[in-house]
């Protein structure tokens, strides 16, 4: 199949390498390349983030669980592949220290990359004019690209701006100033040119760029048909959500700083990752050249035709991956040692353990908590306000729960079907806290079950967990009893 590429298993389809398959890219990416008939190997930190993909259990998928620091584990996961995407990269700006993480982290890996005799590597980098004024994000990004081309395995890098689809931050920060802000002050950046391309362009130039041979070794610049600012995709979004034209103030005081802050306030993305998206517009990232069309040709989507393919994904409940799905998913070790304090609250419903869970599964987001929803969008008010991702990250899908979704200011950590979820919190706390929520069958009915368990971190995380105790009997009560009479709720015929 790859005439550039000769390894492959024993059944002649060329394996691929892809890192970052639980992000946002790589988890539509890696389908893609199913249907297109070759072999694919996962290497991720996680693999229970995976285990609710169609395509999991193929027997053309490998998931290995890697640590990419760890170049001869790397090297052993590589081993008879043809090829690797390398989608990983830190949307988070952790201080001075992530850039040279990501950069370790791109150099360990083409050194594993040439050990194992790659035949090529493929990395989606950033879009933007060359010089000493870029972002440090997009700078990051080029580092990479170099640290990723410093070996004798030729690198196709693919430098693309804003990627337009459903549940990509780009996206959802677009769509949450435009619904919430009839008016809004903006910084000046909002007039500088971009060129955006719709998720489903760039995933096209990632899987054709293997059958085409002159795409090794390139830097290629992707975008969509139009070259367009910041403040007229907001009317573009505008239009296409049928409201009235923003009314937009471009004021010079709002640095990217700034600007994130307020993003983080308004829409479900928090700070850390909106201010390298924010420094990112303030250069013009336009493409130099159609190289990439010319070689793979295909039909780029408008921006208005990008949103409304993203809008009615949303619509139908067809979010495939989301901004939220990557990055570490804490697990067990972090409970071992210590007190844990649990708080266990239990509630008959006349109804089966199947419709009983199915109702709980569908907490959070546009369903709300079922009891003491003003508590809760209160306390989500609060974190927003002291920097934690809030309440309106809401949920990917209404009705289904994956092991790594984000849910609200919760992340499933784990998901027994028909029996148990258990959700962790990533509000800004004192300490660990996970609620699990259980069913099981109980006299003719369901006994469902809530269990708050809480680490505390020192004294104050002591005083935390005895301060909001009293509260758990209004909100958890009123939950289960809320859960009771939805499971409970006779379905019309």
């Amino acid at each position: 199949m790859l005439n550039n590429l000769s390894k492959s298993d024993a059944g002649g389809k060329s394996i691929l390498v892809v890192t970052g398959a639980t992000g946002y890219v790589g988890g539509r990416l890696v389908p893609l390349l199913l249907a297109a008939g070759y072999q694919v190997r996962c290497l991720v930190r996680e693999p229970r983030k995976l285990d609710a993909k169609s395509w999991r259990n193929l027997p053309c998928v490998e998931v290995l669980q890697v640590d990419l620091f760890d170049v001869e584990a790397v090297i052993s996961a590589m081993r008879g592949a043809d090829a690797a995407y390398y989608l990983v990269h830190s949307m988070i700006a952790h201080g001075a220290d992530y850039r040279q993480e990501d950069n370790k982290l791109a150099r360990s890996f083409a050194s594993a990359a040439a050990k194992s005799g790659l035949s090529r590597l493929i990395y989606l980098g950033g879009l933007g004019e060359l010089g000493k004024d870029l972002s440090e994000h997009l700078t990051s990004r080029r580092e990479v690209e170099s640290e990723l081309g410093s070996t004798v395995v030729p690198l196709t890098v693919f430098r693309a701006a804003m990627i337009i689809g459903s549940g990509s931050a780009s996206f959802e920060i677009l769509r949450y100033l435009v619904e919430h802000l009839p008016i809004m002050v903006t910084p000046r950046w909002v007039r500088t040119e971009s060129q955006p391309i719709a998720i489903r362009n760039v995933l096209h130039y990632l899987v054709s760029c293997l059958e085409v041979p002159e795409t090794a070794g390139k830097t290629l610049d992707i975008g969509g048909p139009e070259i367009i600012s910041y403040r007229d995709l907001m009317q573009v979004m505008a239009n296409a959500r049928g409201l009235r034209k923003r009314l937009i103030l471009p004021v010079p005081v709002l640095t990217p700083r700034l600007s994130s802050l307020w993003i983080h306030l308004i829409t479900p993305v928090p700070h850390a990752i909106a201010r390298p998206l924010a420094e990112g517009l303030r250069n013009r990232t336009v493409c130099r050249n159609n190289e990439a069309a010319r070689l793979m040709p295909q039909k780029l989507l408008t921006m208005r035709e990008a949103i409304f393919a993203a809008l009615d994904n949303r619509l139908v409940s067809a979010v495939e991956t989301a901004w939220t799905d990557a990055g570490a998913m804490p697990g067990d070790p972090d409970w071992a040692g210590g007190t844990v304090y649990t708080d266990r609250r239990e509630i008959f419903c006349n109804a089966s353990p199947a419709r009983t869970f199915a109702t709980a599964l569908a907490i959070g987001g546009e369903t709300g908590w079922y009891g003491g929803n003003w508590l809760w969008r209160l306390r989500g008010a609060i974190d927003k306000l002291i920097g934690g991702p809030g309440l309106r990250r809401g949920r990917r899908d209404p009705q289904h729960l994956d092991v790594g979704d984000a849910l609200d200011f919760w992340r499933v950590v784990d998901v027994s079907q028909g029996k148990l979820f258990v959700l962790r919190a990533e509000m800004k706390l004192p300490g660990i806290a996970t609620l699990e929520v259980a069913v099981c069958p109980f006299e003719g009915g369901t006994r469902l079950s809530l269990i708050a368990r809480f680490k505390p971190r020192g004294l104050f995380g002591m005083a935390y967990w005895y301060g909001v105790l009293p509260l758990h009997g209004l909100v958890f009560v009123g939950m289960l009893r809320g859960m009771k009479r939805a499971a409970e709720k006779v379905l019309p015929h």
